[in-house]
Formats: C-alpha cells, sequence, structure tokens
C-alpha cells in the first residue's frame, strides 16, 4: 500500500476510535457525562491516540531506516569487477536506482508484469527492448550485474513496504483495541491524555534537538574523512583553491573565507544604516498611519526569494555597475575597472538590500523596548527629539542593536544564491570590490553539483567548508546573545 494511503487510513482509524471511544465511555455511565472521571471527549482522543501515534511513530522510522539498510544490502550484492576505472560505487548504485525506477514504471504502463521485472533470469536484452518501448533508456555501460542489483533493490523495497503495511496496521489497531478494552467509567482518562501530549510535546522538542545534533555530526564524520585524505594544513593555511578531480588539487578555505567576508561586509555597510535609520525613523518621528503603511512595504523585501535577490543582481546591479565603471570610453566615468556583471560589488549591495528588513525589524523592536519614561524625562529637561534620540534611546537599545548587526552578519556569510549568481566563482585575494570572487557557499554548491563521489576529497571538501561555516556563524550567534544579556538594560 503506498504511504500516502496508509496516512488516511491510519487517520481514519483515528477519527473512528475518536467517536467509539467517547461512545463507549457515556455507554459506561449509562449516558450520564457527570459519572466519568473525565470529559467524554477524553476519552475519544485516548482511543484515537494510542490508534495514530504509535502507527506513526512506526511508519516515520521504517521510512527513514529502511532505504539506507537496502542501500547497504543492493550495494554488498555489486561484484568489484563491475567498479571500473573512473567508476565508483556510487555511481554504480545511481545506475541501479535509475533501473529499478524503469522496472517499476514498465510494470506501471504494463510493459512487463511485476513477476518479469523481479526475475534474476529475466535476459538484458529483453529487459532493454521493454524499457525502451516506454521510453526508459538504458546507457551502454549498464551490465547485466547492475539489472540483477536492480531487480534486487526493487524486490527489497516491494517486500520492506508490504512488511512495513502490516506491522503499521497491526500497531494501529492493537493500539485501537487496547484503549479502546480499558474505556469505562472509572478510567482516568485526561491524566493519560495529558501525559501523552506532554509525550508528545517533547518528542518534538528533542527531534529539533536531535537533528541539530544529526546534521552537525554528519558534517564532522565527513569532515574526519576529508582530512584522512587531504592534509589539514593545506585546507586552513594553503593559499590557493584549485580542485582538480584527477588528484593534486589545491584546496585552502583562506580565498574562500576572504571573498565570503568581504561581500558579507559591503552588505553590512549598505544593511546597517540603512536600516538602522528606517528603525529610528519609524519608531520616532514616524505617525501611526505612516508607521503602518511603511513597515510593512518595508518588511516585504524580507519575503522575496534570495534567487530574485540574485536575479536582480544579475540582470540589473551588475549591468548597471558595468555602464558605470566598466565601458571604458563609453561609460559614465570613461574608465574600465569593471570586465563583467559578477563582482563582490554587485553581491555585497543586493545582499544588503535583502538584510534591510532583517536590520530595520530587530532594530525597531529594541528601540520601541526603551521606556516612553526615559524619553519624556529627556524631553522635560530640555533636550530636542533629535537629541533624545541620539543620547537616550539609541544608547539605551545599542546592546540589543549590535546583537542585531551580529545576527545579520551571520545572515549574509550563510547567504548563497546571491553570490553564486552575483559574485562570480574565482577563487582568489584581492581588494578590489570590482572584481569576481567566490565565497564558501558557493564552493560548497559547486563540489556537490552534478554525479558525486563521496570518497574524493574534491567533494569531501564540501562537508569540511560547511563545518567551517556553521562554526563562523555560531560564534557570531553566541557573540550576539552574550552581548545582548551582558549589556541589556533591566527596566520595570
Amino acid at each position: 500500500m503506498p504511504t500516502f494511503w496508509l496516512v488516511l487510513v491510519l487517520i481514519a482509524l483515528s477519527v473512528a476510535g475518536f467517536f467509539l471511544g467517547r461512545n463507549r465511555a457515556l455507554v459506561s455511565a449509562n449516558g450520564n457525562p457527570k459519572d466519568l472521571h473525565s470529559l467524554p471527549s477524553y476519552y475519544g482522543h485516548n482511543v484515537a491516540l494510542s490508534a495514530l501515534v504509535p502507527a506513526l511513530v512506526i511508519l516515520g522510522a521504517w521510512l527513514l531506516l529502511q532505504p539506507i539498510l537496502i542501500e547497504s544490502r543492493v550495494s554488498s550484492l555489486i561484484p568489484d569487477d563491475v567498479i571500473t576505472e573512473g567508476t565508483t560505487r556510487g555511481l554504480v548504485m545511481s545506475d541501479v536506482r535509475r533501473v529499478a525506477e524503469g522496472l517499476d514504471l514498465a510494470v506501471a504502463q504494463g510493459a512487463m508484469t511485476s513477476d518479469q521485472a523481479s526475475s534474476v533470469r529475466t535476459e538484458f536484452s529483453d529487459v532493454r527492448g521493454r524499457l525502451g518501448e516506454i521510453g526508459v533508456a538504458l546507457g551502454s555501460d549498464v551490465r547485466p550485474e547492475v539489472l540483477r542489483a536492480a531487480q534486487s533493490y526493487r524486490t527489497m523495497n516491494a517486500t520492506g513496504t508490504l512488511v512495513m503495511t502490516v506491522i503499521v496496521a497491526l500497531a494501529a489497531l492493537g493500539g485501537f483495541a487496547w484503549s479502546y478494552g480499558r474505556t469505562h467509567r472509572d478510567f482516568r482518562a485526561r491524566n493519560v491524555v495529558e501525559q501523552g501530549i506532554m509525550a508528545l510535546l517533547i518528542l518534538a522538542a528533542s527531534l529539533a534537538i536531535l537533528t541539530t545534533i544529526g546534521i552537525v555530526l554528519s558534517m564532522v564524520f565527513e569532515t574526519r574523512n576529508f582530512f584522512a585524505l587531504h592534509p589539514w594544513t593545506d585546507f586552513f593555511f594553503g593559499s590557493s583553491w584549485a580542485p582538480n578531480f584527477r588528484g593534486d588539487s589545491d584546496l585552502s578555505i583562506l580565498p574562500l573565507l576572504w571573498g565570503t567576508l568581504y561581500v558579507s561586509v559591503i552588505a553590512l555597510l549598505v544593511a546597517v544604516p540603512i536600516g538602522l535609520f528606517a528603525a529610528i525613523y519609524l519608531s520616532e518621528y514616524a505617525s501611526a498611519t505612516t508607521r503602518a503603511f511603511a513597515k510593512p512595504l518595508l518588511e516585504i523585501l524580507a519575503g522575496i526569494p534570495t534567487i530574485v535577490y540574485g536575479l536582480f543582481a544579475l540582470l540589473t546591479v551588475g549591468p548597471a555597475l558595468v555602464k558605470f565603471f566598466g565601458q571604458g570610453e563609453n561609460g559614465i566615468l570613461g574608465v574600465e575597472w569593471m570586465s563583467g556583471a559578477t563582482s563582490v560589488l554587485t553581491a555585497g549591495l543586493v545582499m544588503g538590500i535583502m538584510l534591510i528588513p532583517f536590520v530595520s525589524s530587530l532594530s525597531d523592536d529594541i528601540i520601541n523596548a526603551v521606556p516612553q519614561a526615559m524619553r519624556d524625562g529627556s524631553l522635560g529637561l530640555g533636550a530636542t527629539k533629535s537629541e533624545t534620540v541620539r543620547q537616550v534611546v539609541v544608547p539605551a537599545a545599542l546592546p540589543g542593536i549590535v546583537g542585531a548587526v551580529l545576527l545579520a552578519a551571520s545572515r549574509a556569510i550563510g547567504e548563497t544564491m546571491i553570490v553564486v549568481m552575483g559574485a562570480g566563482a574565482i577563487a582568489k585575494f584581492s581588494g578590489n570590490p570590482l572584481e569576481a570572487m567566490t565565497t564558501i557557499t558557493t564552493r560548497i554548491v559547486s563540489q556537490l553539483t552534478g554525479d558525486t563521489d563521496f570518497a574524493s576529497p574534491e567533494t569531501l571538501v564540501a562537508f569540511a567548508l560547511g563545518l567551517t561555516l556553521f562554526v563562523l556563524t555560531l560564534g557570531l550567534n553566541v557573540l550576539a546573545l552574550y552581548i545582548v544579556r551582558k549589556y541589556r538594560e533591566q527596566y520595570d
């Protein structure tokens, strides 16, 4: 049974359990809710949760583990002689999955029966012909061993899905029967349901924490594999970035880190003044009508997808900078300092525009948290409005503003699409903002694009870059929280 329909069946069983459990409790109390220990709805919720939650937990765990186990099992079935020079086991497994999907499509369209698709005795030429009939092409490098592995892959998937359906259904029916049998007037349904809800809340919080830990551990393990193949001294202290999948690669993070910080600094130079001044105006000078109109318009910038900003950088900002700096005698300045639309300045300007609502919203909330009594006291002593803002409001809100700037810096350092389309792809040290450079996020995308072999340093370096970027942004976030908490004024 497809997973979607299985989930629908579980939901239907849960809904039925709610009404049946509620009705059984009322029947046990002769229809008088006052004779029940708990409200009737608690009895229904107890049956519904007992039928739904354990089954969904088993289903989720099964869906996570089954692909891993099948991949490992099928990979061990592939003979070593299939792994030729220039080919890895990971690439062969990609062919296995592709052929298995073709077999599923052939069965779905009636080109072959399920038994023919799963039989290891099926001739390779026959399979190729049947898949060709429905438009599934097999490359010339696909060998019969790959076909047999694909057939095993498909069979294991089908068997695993069937077993999963049976186990999940039994868990749902077992939970339903157990909870329904316990339902009677003296059963403490409210206590059980509230404890169950508490367990679900704890599970949700734990999943969020465990997901973060899992992400970090996955990067740590792959980074360890990278440093086992490539010297860490070259990564942290080298001076060039030149990946070469044929070997002898220079994989230093320093040129990428320089480009990342350069673009981020330009972005902050744009976003911080504009965002801070916008926040001061909206919180201190604008009327209620103007604020109600301008603040939502400003925050629309935060809802624009970053790919749109990337297109804006590539098609609008970049050509405008080229026209200003890079067209020689035909340009506005009569110089040719910029050779293309991609540059550090292009990406920095557009990223700064993207960060304006981020800085503005945080700073606005922080400034509004300053008590009105401090403003009134300053004005009562004869200070003007601008003097009150400069000498009272901003200093009182400064720790929070600094924290907002550091959080914006973390956002800038981790940005991807704008720098992919606006900054270029050249890793080098240069102080010229009109030249194209690259960043850490750009190189991560590049190294993991296409058919990748997660056993080469040129691919594993992406995880080392990601872990370094994670540590850098985490440090900025921790510093921002420290500054806010240490220097925050406590107001009554």
